[in-house]
């Protein structure tokens, strides 16, 4: 499907009365993962969006383009809170972060496992596994805290083991920022996928940086602003994938592009009746929305969108959101990494004094008192052995022992 090509039903900008902001939520204990993730996935989505034409509109001279902008941002902005309700107000607070660590999972091995730029799907493996991690210690917080076995709201479609340990995840900013992606020479889906998961981990940033404070107990607390941290960490390396050197038309239209092809793809996948019949709706929207970004193109810049697309405009491969737990597994055989300037290096080929020593002795100090840690402690202490969903023990043989939370991997040479 060519998305420039498929007429919109209309080429207005609606409003929709404020009754319709409130769908009927899914039932938490019913609904399929997949749907809670797509949920989060259009949810970030359409967050970016918003932030996308705000900047625009604070960096744009004329007013008749600011107020095309600011029509289609309010109409995205009815998506975004229509979505947003979708959340039950009986899923805990907790229950959604195992949902919003699911997606990071499995959407960033849907797309690593489909990308064809060597250098991105580095940073997708790379960020992958550090994700999967705090899965896993939010799962041991939820059982802990709210005896919930987090394996029911995975669905058993993803494991919970640790991987990289949040612990070494702490790098120091200059080893976070990324080499970008040329949009003329790089393939459209390399394209989408760095905008897709930029807003994605954005997303889980915000929900972290706003939620964290309101979590019911002290340990909680800590353990979502230490997350928090390396979701920065995350959206500073995706976001640096993106080509800076784009107008902001041209951004754009990507932008309007990218949520045509996230809304196909949630209502192709979608097995939620109710929530699968939002995704067409909100396409069928986002198809106007491209349209006038285009028009805007032509107009101000005098480009026609084929320019942007060269080698077609056709939809590439799908978003689907399944389970991926042999890819993952392979993928931690490089639990050893870090990162150095713009590349990705083991440990143990680091200098002694590279600046990522010198940044986890100032922010772990000397004895492992942070708080992904701890849950891991005090869980084991409580029941003599980690909470853990797994088929089978770990690729990693040091991440076995369920007895103890290995603190030293990937952090310390000779590990």
């Amino acid at each position: 499907m060519n998305p420039f090509k498929e007429l919109p039903k209309t080429s207005k900008i609606s409003y929709p009365s404020f009754n319709n902001l409130a769908p009927k939520p899914y039932d938490k204990n019913q609904t399929d993962p997949y749907t809670k993730t797509r949920v989060i996935l259009m949810n970030g989505t359409e967050f970016e969006s918003n932030w996308f034409l705000h900047h625009f509109n604070r960096h744009c001279l004329n007013n008749d383009v600011r107020r095309v902008i600011a029509g289609v941002r309010r109409e995205e902005q009815f998506q975004q809170k229509r979505i947003s309700s979708l959340k039950p107000i009986n899923e805990s607070i907790l229950e959604t972060t195992i949902a919003y660590e699911q997606l990071a999972v499995d959407l960033t091995a849907d797309m690593a496992q489909k990308e064809p730029n060597p250098f991105v799907k580095a940073q997708l493996d790379f960020a992958l596994l550090e994700d999967f991690d705090h899965l896993y210690r939010y799962a041991n917080l939820l059982d802990m805290e709210e005896g919930v076995h987090a394996e029911r709201l995975v669905g058993k479609y993803t494991e919970l083991t640790p991987a990289r340990p949040t612990i070494s995840e702490h790098r120091h900013p200059n080893d976070d920022v990324r080499r970008y992606i040329n949009c003329w020479q790089d393939s459209l889906i390399t394209r989408l996928h760095a905008n897709i998961i930029t807003a994605a981990e954005q997303q889980t940033m915000n929900y972290y940086m706003n939620v964290g404070s309101f979590y019911h107990s002290d340990l909680g607390r800590k353990l979502y602003s230490e997350i928090a941290m390396i979701e920065e960490q995350h959206v500073t390396g995706y976001g640096s994938l993106i080509d800076p050197s784009s107008t902001m038309f041209e951004s754009w239209v990507m932008h309007e592009y990218t949520e045509c092809y996230l809304y196909y793809s949630c209502y192709q996948d979608e097995t939620h009746p109710q929530i699968k019949k939002i995704w067409l709706e909100h396409f069928e929207q986002e198809l106007n929305h491209l349209k006038i970004a285009s028009d805007m193109l032509k107009k101000y810049e005098g480009r026609d969108w084929e320019q942007l697309f060269v080698g077609g405009a056709d939809f590439p491969a799908l978003i689907k959101l399944k389970q991926n737990k042999e890819y993952i597994r392979d993928i931690i055989k490089s639990v050893r990494l870090t990162g150095y300037f713009e590349d990705m290096v083991l440990v143990d080929d680091l200098k002694d004094s590279d600046v990522f020593f010198k940044y986890q002795r100032e922010v772990n100090g000397k004895a492992p008192k942070n708080a992904s840690h701890m849950v891991i402690d005090k869980y084991i202490k409580k029941y003599g052995e980690d909470y853990r969903y797994e088929d089978k023990p770990s690729v990693e043989k040091t991440l076995r022992d369920r007895t103890i939370d290995n603190t030293e991997l990937g952090r310390k040479k000779g590990v």
